[in-house]
C-alpha cells in the first residue's frame, strides 16, 4: 500500500486524481492540496510514498517544489504542457501524465510506482542481510539462472543491468540475460569499479559508457545510442570516480 498526495491548483483536477486513487486497491489517499506550500506541510506531517503533482502553480511551481525538497516521495508530474519533460526527467521524476489524464495511463503510472517501492524494499532488505554473496575470486565471469538453467555471464559482455519488479535484465553486447533476484544481490556480486550503480534501477559497466551529459549517461546498444539516467543519490559518487579517470 502507497501512502499518496495529490498537489494541484485546480479542483476538477484533484477530483479526477481522488476518483483514480480511490479506484486503486493498493493506494491510500493522504490528503489533496491545492498549493505546493500546502503539500510540504503534508510531507512534514505524513508518510508520503507517491505525490502526484502539478506543474504550473501559484507561489511555487512543481518543478521548483521538487528541487527544495531533500528526500522527496516518488513523484509523478501532471500537467497540460509537454515541454516540462525534460526538466522532469532530469529531476528523476516517475513518471510525467499529460492531462486530460486517463484511467490507464494512470494505472501505467501507479503500477511503475508499485514496482519501484517493491525492489526499494528488496535493496533495503538485502542491505540489512549479512553478506553471504559467492565471491568472483578473481574471474572474469559468474553464473545467473535463467531460463532453468545456469547461464554464464561474462562481465566484459555486460554493458548495463536493469532492474524491474520481479527480476533484472542484463543488457549485453550481444542479447540479453533475465534473471530473479534483486539489483542488491546482483551488484555484490560485480567486481568493484569495472561496474556502478547510477540509479536504483541501473548499474553500468564503466568502460561501455561513451559520454555524460547532465545527468545522463549514454552507451551504445546494439549499435545504436542509448541513455540511461543518473539518480541524484549515486551522481556525487559516480563523477567522483569518473574524475580519477579524466584527463
Amino acid at each position: 500500500m502507497l501512502n499518496v498526495l495529490i498537489v494541484d491548483d485546480e479542483p476538477l483536477a484533484l477530483d479526477v486524481l481522488e476518483t483514480y486513487v480511490g479506484q486503486m486497491p493498493d493506494l491510500n489517499l493522504v490528503k489533496r492540496c491545492s498549493n505546493a506550500l500546502e503539500a510540504n506541510e503534508a510531507l512534514k506531517a505524513h508518510q508520503i510514498d507517491l505525490m502526484f503533482l502539478d506543474i504550473q502553480m501559484p507561489q511555487l511551481t512543481g518543478i521548483d517544489f521538487v528541487k527544495t525538497l531533500i528526500h522527496p516521495p516518488m513523484v509523478v508530474f501532471t500537467t497540460a504542457y509537454p515541454n516540462y519533460a525534460i526538466q522532469g526527467f532530469d529531476l528523476n521524476v516517475l513518471d510525467y501524465l499529460l492531462k486530460p489524464i486517463s484511467l490507464d495511463r494512470f494505472m501505467k503510472a501507479v503500477n511503475k510506482a508499485l514496482e519501484q517501492a517493491e525492489l526499494a524494499q528488496r535493496d533495503a532488505v538485502s542491505a540489512n542481510m549479512p553478506a553471504t554473496a559467492p565471491q568472483n575470486d578473481g574471474l572474469d565471469f559468474f553464473f545467473v539462472k535463467a531460463d532453468k538453467k545456469l547461464v554464464k555471464v561474462n562481465f566484459e559482455d555486460i554493458i548495463y543491468i536493469e532492474g524491474l519488479k520481479d527480476y533484472v535484465i542484463i543488457r549485453l553486447i550481444a542479447g540479453r540475460v533475465i534473471t530473479l533476484q534483486t539489483m542488491k544481490s546482483l551488484e555484490d556480486r560485480l567486481p568493484k569499479g569495472r561496474f556502478k550503480r547510477i540509479h536504483r534501477s541501473y548499474i553500468i559497466a564503466m568502460d561501455k559508457i561513451m559520454a555524460i551529459e547532465g545527468n545522463m549517461i549514454e552507451v551504445l546498444e546494439k549499435d545504436r545510442p542509448k541513455l540511461l539516467p543518473i539518480g541524484k543519490n549515486y551522481r556525487d559518487e559516480l563523477l567522483e570516480l569518473i574524475e580519477k579517470n579524466r584527463l
